[in-house]
């Protein structure tokens, strides 16, 4: 498949945003700029992976929408690549609805969310608006509030000027979703939050059904932490509710 470009769909204004789309399915990528521009943002295309990847590294962008299934070069690829050389921008992934290892994966390699085909135009515009949020503050707006810079809780460390957390003085290497969601944490040590108060304060938007968002990456957190489900160290699971941070003794 022969890789083409879109210049971006609209004029741009001092207000836009700049989204690279990663889409090889043409009336996809198409509905993508037609929506996304009306943010407004100026939207550019990329119909292969390796083009895609270029693109991303060459220009600053503000969210990168990426499709997991590319020719030339995957989306696993991409996000890896991309995630090395830039540790902040935000990416969302799409991916199919029977894929859960590929999305598994990619928010491992460092994608911030995921959206499953099929997707309503409502939710992508959501999805992206909280991304573009966080990118227009080059980090969670909490960041900018007067409380404390560095957390410790038992052997844990968080850092949020530097984006960085140590456990028993051992960096934890985290994505920048899983970063937001620690902060967060142990901003409120003791304080039981529900999945949907984490989706809309830690992602900046809520939606009923997203649960798993909240839950994949609660998962991740707690591995890199060292947490047992049944015996856990920082991330406590409040049953029927949802989970409390608090360090053990």
């Amino acid at each position: 498949m022969t890789a083409s470009m879109n210049v971006p769909m609209n004029v741009p204004t001092a207000a836009d945003r700049r989204i690279l789309v990663i889409e090889d399915e043409q009336d996809l990528a198409s509905l993508l700029v037609l929506h996304l521009s009306e943010l407004p943002a100026q939207v550019m295309v990329a119909n292969d992976g390796q083009t895609g990847l270029e693109l991303a590294l060459a220009h600053q962008w503000d969210v990168i929408v990426l499709d997991l299934r590319l020719p030339r070069l995957g989306g696993l690829d991409v996000c890896r690549e991309v995630r090395a050389k830039s540790a902040h921008v935000p990416i969302l992934m799409l991916t199919a609805r029977s894929s859960e290892l590929d999305r598994v994966l990619g928010l491992e390699l460092g994608a911030d969310d995921y959206l499953t085909k099929p997707f309503s135009v409502l939710e992508l515009q959501a999805r992206i608006k909280a991304l573009l949020r966080r990118a227009a503050h080059g980090a969670r707006p909490e960041s900018a509030d007067d409380g404390p810079v560095r957390i410790e809780c038992g052997a844990l460390r968080v850092d949020r000027a530097q984006r960085r957390a140590w456990l028993a003085d051992a960096e934890i290497t985290l994505t920048p979703r899983e970063f937001d969601l620690l902060w967060h944490f142990a901003s409120h040590p003791g304080r039981v939050f529900t999945r949907a108060e984490l989706l809309s304060s830690v992602w900046g938007y809520g939606h009923d059904g997203y649960d798993h968002t909240v839950n994949s990456h609660i998962n991740r957190l707690r591995a890199k932490l060292g947490d047992e489900r049944t015996d856990a160290s920082y991330i406590h699971t409040v049953w029927g509710v949802g989970y409390r941070f608090e360090a053990v003794a």
